[in-house]
């Protein structure tokens, strides 16, 4: 069994290649890259010293979004990407956030429900995917 990954804060230009190659690999580069991403706090998962999960967080007040969450996919169904998400919502909560929010892929939603994430509105769509805005309340106790 491999050891549980380390997260580390990164500059946002780190997550540029996971991001394009996961998400949107039929898109330029460009296409991965937000206005705001300055603003944000990014994270990766490093396995072996490699960069296999990305995620940013952006918090404005007590409402915190998380964007562009992609994890390598050899590395998918290791626990990895559920540590990066578990991490973020500490985060969230630490930087005083006391809702977060998501649009999740639809073929993503089971995923994020388990940690608590629940529709908050209609499907919609970025070009051919189906995506759903997810969110939860963040309590003051600690994830687990």
């Amino acid at each position: 069994m491999a050891a549980p990954p380390v997260i580390w804060a990164i500059a946002p230009y780190h997550t540029y290649a996971l991001r394009h190659q996961v998400l949107w690999p039929d898109k330029p580069l460009d296409y991965v890259k937000l206005e705001n991403d300055a603003d944000g706090y990014h994270y990766g998962a490093f396995q072996d010293d490699r960069l296999v999960a990305v995620i940013s967080l952006f918090v404005e007040g007590e409402e915190a979004r998380f964007r562009k969450f992609a994890t390598d996919p050899a590395y998918q169904r290791q626990g990895i990407g559920s540590a990066l998400l578990h991490h973020v919502l500490a985060e969230a909560r630490r930087l005083g956030a006391t809702h977060i929010w998501c649009d999740a892929r639809q073929d993503s939603a089971p995923f994020y429900a388990r940690f608590g994430l629940l529709p908050e509105g209609p499907e919609f769509f970025k070009g051919p995917v189906a995506y759903v805005r997810m969110g939860r309340e963040l309590q003051p106790e600690l994830e687990v």
